[in-house]
């Protein structure tokens, strides 16, 4: 029978890449790790890592475990969740969700999920898609509200319930010279200086950049798209910026950026087990209808 705490412990050794890193998030020493893997290993007769100077990485079947375990993981926490239910009448949910679709969409979702389910304990976790997808797999959260750019992601047993496309808009001052514009292509503003919102903005723009054959100049880089366009006020360049996040201010400038149009796809990240709940669904619901 395989151990479920080993199971636990494998999962912690892949997601750090090292025993030592996994044993400081468990809070155990690195020998009992290696001693838990071990035994782990005699268990199913081969070895589940493959250990080098520059860390761990798993096996074949290694990775079938720690898939494994992080269903069973899911599996008891949504369980556990369930008997406190049973037990108390209360009843709870976790969202996770980044930061601008968060203040764009759940305001006026969670408004309604208090209308009709008042007794739910609400946690909010702001968190970007690469860490609320595996909180919602793990049963960590309930559900995320996250997003798409540029390629999909990694949902393995979990789905993705499209929301709103979040296209992309260029930021500058009233006082640019092409503020007049009625939409801009990435080519005519090539020679700009940059201010970037967002790393994975920052990502694509540098992609398409290359592609086309140019450099980009940037003046700041921040993971805010707020703070992204008080400085394109303050006149330290423009910006790329998608529709959850504008500001409505007299002295900037909102232009489209011409097709093929840069966009997020928004939506809500939720496991099959979860959506049978009527307060999950609720929100889904009022999420799926807020734009």
């Amino acid at each position: 029978m395989i151990d479920v705490q080993r199971l636990r412990v494998l999962t912690e050794v892949a997601r750090h890449g090292s025993f030592s890193k996994a044993a400081a998030a468990l809070l155990f020493t690195p020998s009992a790790v290696s001693q838990q893997i071990a035994a782990l290993e005699r268990t199913v007769g081969t070895e589940v890592v493959l250990r080098s100077a520059r860390g761990v990485t798993l096996t074949d079947a290694g990775r079938l475990l720690v898939d494994a375990g992080e269903t069973i993981s899911a599996e008891l926490r949504h369980t556990e969740a369930a008997l406190t239910r049973l037990a108390t009448g209360v009843d709870t949910l976790t969202i996770a969700t980044f930061s601008t679709g968060g203040r764009h969409l759940l305001p006026s979702a969670l408004a309604r999920l208090a209308a009709e389910h008042p007794n739910v304990e609400i946690t909010v976790l702001e968190r970007e898609p690469e860490d609320s997808v595996p909180l919602v797999r793990s049963g960590a959260a309930d559900l995320a509200l996250a997003y798409e750019f540029d390629k999909p992601l990694p949902l393995d047993r979990l789905t993705f319930l499209p929301v709103m496309d979040d296209p992309m808009s260029v930021v500058l001052r009233r006082d640019h010279a092409l503020a007049s514009k009625k939409s801009l292509s990435l080519n005519d503003i090539a020679d700009q200086h940059w201010v970037f919102g967002c790393s994975r903005t920052a990502a694509f723009l540098h992609r398409y950049a290359e592609d086309a054959g140019f450099s980009l100049r940037v003046s700041a880089s921040t993971t805010d798209y707020f703070f992204a366009q008080a400085l394109v006020e303050a006149g330290v360049g423009i910006a790329l910026i998608p529709l959850v996040a504008l500001r409505k201010t007299p002295s900037l400038v909102v232009i489209p950026v011409a097709r093929p149009r840069p966009a997020r796809r928004i939506g809500v990240v939720v496991a099959a087990r979860a959506r049978s709940r009527p307060p999950v669904a609720t929100l889904v619901d009022a999420l799926r209808s807020a734009t």
